[in-house]
């Protein structure tokens, strides 16, 4: 590494374990920040996954650190949350960056200037779709990370609207910088998982939804959507499971339209590029989101968007993609009909679309993050 270069460290723990998500998230940004001058030291309690380790570029400006086995109970969370410090001051780290809402505690009084990235406060807003545990954990580790944070990331002007409501921060310490997304991700899918076999694929026209299938996902609007649309016309749901899944399943087989709902799951990233690029147009009903990486990437791909208010699905889609009440499946059903093949418009729609997401593409992204790097190690 070139020791003029700042040392930058980051939490990533979701870089070596999460396929998607927050994983994506990290491995894609400290990609497109390792061609930049700056030494990367990715900070994770484990080797995790070795496919996804892969996903990170082998570059002499990158290297992964672990802390020291000691077989104590937790020791891992102890080192990431607390000890981890010590070893970054050790490595000669300037700036140490959360990139998933966390931050160690007491790095703001070691000299070490922080960085957190908020993707979204869904657990404060909504919190309804989380066991109570699980919401007072995620609330601790938010309120700990804002206090300890010399500046926030918010990935989409509407989380940071809910940091400064649910936060009480300053809107001079959150910039929003939209993430980018893995134009050429290769595949996360681990050796030895079942993958949804080629021959799944459907060969017919078909609208196509990707994400978790659980209930904030909201996916039944486009199963009840179905209804009002063309008998031909069929719905592939690409997630992982969960007990929503199941519901969502059960409605398409009392309602006549099991046959025109195909539910995957294990999916490659290689076939889900096959599904964007066969299918017809992209919906995505969730009632709440801290952004939207798959309007982009469906966007990108060349499909027209469906999607629903109340979050910030728009900054994600754009002007040029549609908008309906997420319980509202005539309005969905509607808004899709002016997206289908043949739709008036639907070329431009798709065409004035792929402009408005070049804004997320990496190399601006990584820029903007290191212009903030660059502002914070100057003070």
């Amino acid at each position: 590494m070139n020791s003029r270069w700042p040392i930058i460290g980051y939490d990533a723990k979701r870089i070596v374990r999460n396929a998607t998500g927050l994983g994506n998230y990290g491995r894609t940004l400290v990609n497109d920040l390792a061609r930049l001058p700056l030494c990367l030291r990715l900070y994770a309690p484990d080797q995790g996954r070795d496919d996804l380790r892969r996903q990170v570029r082998d570059r002499e400006n990158i290297c992964f650190c672990h802390p020291a086995s000691t077989g104590l109970p937790f020791s891992k969370a102890i080192w990431r949350s607390h000890t981890i410090i010590s070893d970054l001051r050790r490595d000669g780290v300037q700036l140490f960056h959360g990139l998933s809402g966390e931050l160690p505690v007491g790095i703001c009084k070691s000299g070490i200037k922080s960085v957190v990235t908020i993707h979204d406060l869904i657990f404060l807003r909504h919190p309804e779709y989380y066991h109570w545990l699980d919401t007072r954990i995620y609330a601790w580790k938010f309120r700990q990370a804002i206090r300890e944070a010399d500046h926030i990331i918010a990935i989409s002007e509407c989380t940071k609207r809910d940091i400064i409501q649910f936060g009480g921060v300053d809107d001079c310490r959150i910039s929003v910088i939209y993430q980018s997304w893995a134009q050429e991700r290769p595949s996360s899918q681990q050796p030895g998982k079942d993958t949804a076999p080629p021959t799944q694929h459907p060969s017919s026209r078909y609208l196509l939804c990707v994400g978790s299938i659980e209930a904030r996902k909201n996916a039944m609007l486009a199963v009840k959507a179905l209804a009002y649309l063309p008998a031909e016309l069929r719905l592939v749901i690409v997630g992982k499971h969960t007990p929503y899944t199941d519901q969502v399943q059960a409605y398409a087989d009392n309602h006549g339209l099991s046959q025109r709902v195909s539910i995957m799951h294990g999916v490659s990233n290689e076939q889900l590029a096959h599904l964007y690029a066969g299918a017809e147009a992209f919906v995505y009903p969730s009632r709440y989101e801290g952004f939207g990486i798959p309007i982009v990437e469906a966007i990108s791909s060349g499909l027209p968007v469906v999607a629903c208010t109340g979050s910030c699905l728009e900054e994600a889609g754009g002007p040029h993609s549609l908008y309906v009440d997420p319980d509202d499946a005539e309005a969905m059903a509607a808004a899709i009909r002016k997206v289908l093949k043949g739709a008036e418009g639907r070329e431009e729609r798709i065409r004035r679309s792929r402009e408005y997401v070049r804004r997320f593409e990496g190399n601006d992204v990584a820029r903007q993050v290191y212009d903030l790097y660059e502002s914070l190690l100057a003070t």
